[in-house]
């Protein structure tokens, strides 16, 4: 698995790179530097992102130390396939050109880029890493679900807290913009955050005599975040191509028979061009000259990188 090349801008205590911007992969880099300096010296924030960066720099480190982590899932759902991935060493963009389509891959990776900054906060909230946060303080006193009654104890991880600053810094850029590729953005970081809590998990210890579970004492708890690729992966694999509506404030589908896409699924506008041919204009290399692997098969795929 090629995961993050030395040299490159994903050295975990030193850099945080993100993936915001429609035209350069939104990129940006977090060095050791004051908080103020170093958030005013990364390309392609807009106010909004640069204030929440110089409020919660210990966050934006938390955020590039989980980086490798989404990074490597991507790469591991797509292992064998054309497209891969795979991180393009001494490119800013680290994606190289993909992110510049609107294709199915650029929506697959800002939604597992915005699952993975969900999770990896919530997971440094629960392990006491930041102080602007903990445990989710909501789940206290008692409550039920299909076994009966139990009573909230341990440590519930806090998803909502982590969405909410997610949706704040990630999605601001987007927000900004308002045009079609930024509200293709937008769905896609939504679905990669709503993954995250849909598939969280309760789990309970039993207390009472002998084991009889006369009282439970329960907890909500992150999914490992491999379950997270997973269904993201499925929903890649069903991602609906859209059209801007007539008023330009949302999608429709771009072939009538299909179904609307719902909240959950991934949305792109363009087919992919086919990934392993050379583009003799910009001189870019086919897959196999970029990663050095298996030759293109004849599979159909319409999974491709932008040229």
């Amino acid at each position: 698995m090629n995961l993050l090349p030395s040299g490159t801008c994903f050295y975990l205590s030193v850099v945080i790179c993100w993936l915001t911007s429609r035209v350069d992969g939104s990129l940006w880099y977090m060095g050791t530097l004051g908080s103020q300096v170093m958030c005013d010296n990364i390309p392609g924030l807009v106010n909004k992102q640069r204030q929440l960066c110089r409020q919660h720099p210990n966050i934006m480190q938390a955020i590039g130390a989980g980086i490798k982590d989404w990074i490597g899932e991507c790469q591991h759902q797509f292992q064998n396939h054309r497209w891969n991935c795979n991180t393009i060493e001494r490119d800013h963009n680290v994606f190289g050109r993909l992110l510049l389509r609107s294709s199915r891959e650029a929506a697959f990776v800002y939604a597992i880029s915005s699952a993975g900054v969900v999770h990896t906060l919530t997971r440094a909230c629960s392990q006491g890493e930041l102080q602007s946060c903990s445990c989710d303080p909501t789940k206290k006193g008692s409550s039920r679900d299909a076994k009966g009654a139990f009573d909230w104890g341990g440590c519930s991880d806090h998803v909502e807290h982590a969405m909410r600053f997610s949706q704040a810094f990630v999605d601001a850029k987007e927000r900004k913009e308002r045009d079609a590729r930024a509200l293709m953005n937008l769905h896609n970081n939504r679905a990669g955050r709503k993954a995250v809590k849909r598939l969280m998990s309760l789990e309970c210890k039993c207390h009472g005599v002998s084991g009889s579970c006369s009282v439970r004492t329960c907890w909500l708890a992150l999914a490992d975040f491999r379950r997270t690729g997973d269904h993201l992966r499925r929903r890649y694999n069903g991602a609906v191509q859209v059209v801007m509506n007539q008023y330009g404030t949302g999608f429709t589908t771009a072939q009538r028979h299909l179904k609307r896409p719902s909240k959950n699924d991934l949305v792109y506008f363009e087919d992919s061009p086919d990934y392993c041919i050379r583009d003799q204009e910009s001189g870019e290399s086919g897959v196999s000259d970029l990663l050095h692997s298996s030759p293109c098969s004849r599979q159909i795929y319409t999974l491709t990188l932008d040229r």
